[in-house]
């Protein structure tokens, strides 16, 4: 099965597990929010939280190991394969007791970070706490066989397997809110399906790859676990800034507004995360191909692939980042109630982010898969510092929209450098290129936005189910329509075009 036959089952999977997790995860957050109350939410998503910068003790191995079992999958090097797996498999077994032991040493100090916990006793929170300790160590001593699966580009079986057990966890957690609201119970069910869904899976991979489970398995060269070492030692820069700049939002809100905005944040955060995984599943369905392009195909190749990844990138994230601005807070007045709406200059400065984020997927991707990471290392640890700073500088003088004024700072750091790496390192070209094509996507977007402002103000005076919908079509039609007549003439769309209309032909 080539590349492109590969990521076109890995979205269409992705998308398939993306609309049964977005129609449970919509139900289930109302129904908590229902039976539960606002802060319960915000201290649900607070430890999610706490415990995503906790996997920043991965410290970047995942990756590193990706990217060095391109080469010996293309190759059907078995022996190699397993050398690394046995490499990876104590990795991450050394990580799982790293997270439990710095996970358990926070827990004396959630009293500090959290502000206004309501009526729940810190007894009670800190069990909470342990629950969700548990979930996140036990995934390590199996997650790392994935790493298999994901170099031979078949993501759909992780997509598929975390699927099915997110709608038995959340069919299960749903039943329970509506028979017994207790949280408690809403984590343990979660923590018993997920413990059975890591021992499947455990048994599972072992059986499709029976070859892991030999003894006979030789020591990478010193050369080989030097690159990896290498590549981890760029990687824990990456981790580090990307964990300050990304993670610390909802701490922030957590420390010094209150953990019910976390709460309100959250529903907002869960819309944007279900609709955009959408998008995201497009683009790194395609990451392990681009490893496989790279390690077989020219420059050449790669330039035109690259730049029809940024072309769909901008087009993709240009639309969802203007529909969100339109539609998210007559969504969540029209789901969860008016009460729970954020102002619209906060929405806005989220989804600057959410745009100059798409692009920055893309470079990240990009280099991620060419195995570019000594290059940049202390870019995002730059970007971290100047987040945190300016984030807790704001939040005390203007509130909710200070925090997002240092994401959006921090994160064009990235957009201003990232390019010159990899233009310089995987191409061979200019900058400046790159940049040029940026002033024309945004401008384009920008105009699209000002007159669906208009648009949006003659005909959606009122919220309603009805003039929710038509807008939805109104705005889908008329950015698409744009869209097309700017760059439908253009080498990245006819390439795009071509691959549809192939794949058509063939069926």
């Amino acid at each position: 099965m080539g590349r492109v036959k590969y990521a076109a089952k890995n979205i269409t999977f992705g998308w398939l597990g993306n609309i049964v997790t977005l129609l449970l995860g919509a139900l289930l957050r109302q129904i908590f929010i229902d039976r539960l109350g606002d802060t319960l939410t915000g201290v649900n998503d607070y430890y999610t939280n706490i415990l995503t910068v906790l996997s920043l003790a991965e410290l970047g191995i995942g990756t590193a190991f990706n990217f060095s079992l391109y080469g010996p999958v293309a190759r059907n090097d078995y022996e190699k394969i397993k050398s690394y797996m046995l490499l990876y498999k104590k990795a991450y077994w050394t990580i799982g007791c790293v997270v439990g032991a710095a996970g358990t040493a926070i827990a004396p100090f959630l009293k500090y970070l959290i502000e206004d916990p309501g009526s729940n006793s810190w007894r009670d929170l800190t069990i909470y706490y342990f629950i969700f300790l548990f979930n996140t160590v036990s995934t390590y001593f199996v997650s790392y066989k994935y790493s298999l699966v994901n170099a031979q580009q078949k993501n759909y079986i992780q997509t598929n397997i975390i699927t099915i057990t997110k709608a038995v966890t959340v069919s299960l957690q749903i039943a329970g809110l509506l028979l017994m609201p207790d949280f408690y119970l809403y984590l343990l069910t979660s923590a018993g399906v997920e413990l059975v869904q890591k021992i499947f899976v455990s048994v599972y991979l072992n059986r499709m790859y029976p070859y892991l489970s030999e003894k006979n398995v030789q020591k990478l060269s010193k050369e080989e676990v030097g690159e990896i070492v290498s590549q981890t030692k760029a990687l824990v820069f990456h981790k580090v800034g990307d964990m300050a700049r990304l993670q610390t939002d909802t701490m922030i809100i957590g420390a010094f507004i209150d953990v019910t905005t976390v709460g309100f944040v959250g529903t907002y955060n869960y819309v944007i995360s279900s609709v955009s995984n959408f998008v995201n599943i497009i683009f790194n369905s395609v990451l392990s191909g681009f490893g496989n392009l790279i390690a077989t195909e020219k420059k050449e190749k790669q330039y035109l692939m690259f730049k029809v990844y940024r072309f769909a990138a901008c087009w993709i994230y240009g639309f969802s980042a203007i529909g969100f601005y339109l539609m998210l807070t007559p969504l969540i007045m029209l789901w969860v109630g008016e009460s729970r709406v954020l102002p619209d200059l906060v929405i806005g400065c989220i989804m600057v982010d959410y745009y100059f984020k798409g692009e920055r997927i893309v470079l990240s991707n990009y280099k991620t898969a060419a195995g570019v990471f000594e290059q940049d290392k202390y870019l995002t640890l730059i970007q971290g510092a100047v987040n945190l700073v300016i984030s807790i500088v704001l939040v005390q003088k203007i509130g909710l929209v200070g925090i997002y004024i240092g994401t959006i700072v921090s994160g064009l750091i990235a957009n201003i450098t990232k390019p010159f790496i990899i233009y310089k390192v995987c191409f061979g070209k200019k900058a400046y290129i790159y940049f040029r094509e940026s002033v024309k996507y945004i401008s384009i977007n920008a105009a699209v936005l000002l007159l669906l402002i208009w648009i949006k103000s003659r005909m959606m005076a009122v919220v309603t189910i009805p003039a929710f919908a038509v807008m939805v079509a109104v705005i889908s039609a008329v950015y698409n329509g744009v869209f097309l007549a700017v760059f439908g003439r253009c080498e990245e769309f006819q390439y795009v075009w071509g691959l549809i209309m192939g794949k058509l032909k063939r069926k």
